[in-house]
């Protein structure tokens, strides 16, 4: 596993950490996830769980109040309740809370609506903090949102790349970071990469953010973001 923090560049602390399935030598994780297919995907989904909560004991992820966000596969969930019994015991074994646990799903996974509505609705009964990620990118979208609310949208980094020269982008933005905080739902902005995109971001009021401009993903530990000089409590305009 890697780690990438998710920033509150509002108060400087880190938000969560984004567990990123890595290969045994740091190998990328397209070359892990192409070798998982209909036959091992369950297992593979199974330890990449057990995995980020066992690394992320051992690095002490939680001991700020950070959350571990982890991806699961809805296609590897074939009965929710069922499928999270080994994730309960590996955080019950190393006293991780679970109240830290987000779980996040990608739009570009296609899924039944009603299977994964069952997955995310069961896991916040137990719980767990829910995420979309790649929001605006995949099968899921406004549908999804109407019938369920998650605790947090992540923004797809196609609508963030270059939005501080791009008025459709900010106004896609804007109106997108509107609804989802009239539906409760906390908006994080990803693939942060320039300091004029994080200002952009910031000018319309959002204050969570992951990216290269912050941190790589460090393999095997926690990275120490780095906010630009003067972002820091910094209030947006408007």
């Amino acid at each position: 596993m890697a780690f990438q923090p998710i920033v509150d560049v509002e108060t400087g602390r880190v938000f969560a950490h984004e567990a990123l399935v890595r290969g045994a030598n740091g190998e990328g994780a397209h070359s892990v996830l192409s070798a998982v297919d209909a036959s091992n995907r369950y297992a593979f989904d199974q330890q990449c769980r057990v995995r980020a909560i066992n690394l992320a004991h051992s690095l002490d992820l939680a001991a700020d109040g950070a959350c571990l966000s982890i991806n699961f596969m809805p296609n590897a969930v074939y009965e929710p309740r069922a499928c999270i019994r080994l994730t309960l015991a590996a955080a019950s074994a190393v006293g991780f809370p679970t109240r830290n646990i987000i779980f996040e799903f990608t739009e570009s996974e296609r899924v039944e609506a009603d299977h994964l509505l069952g997955i995310l609705r069961s896991y916040r009964d137990m719980g767990f903090l829910t995420a979309i990620d790649d929001f605006g990118a995949g099968h899921a979208g406004l549908n999804l949102l109407a019938q369920f609310q998650p605790d947090i949208v992540k923004l797809d980094m196609d609508l963030i790349r270059g939005i501080d020269t791009d008025k459709p982008r900010r106004t896609i933005v804007r109106s997108v970071a509107g609804m989802l905080a009239e539906l409760g739902v906390r908006t994080v902005c990803e693939g942060v990469e320039t300091v004029d995109e994080l200002q952009a971001l910031r000018d319309l009021g959002l204050t969570l953010f992951q990216g290269y401009l912050l941190a790589r993903p460090k393999f095997e530990g926690l990275a120490d973001p780095r906010i630009p000089d003067g972002f820091v409590g910094s209030r947006a305009d408007g």
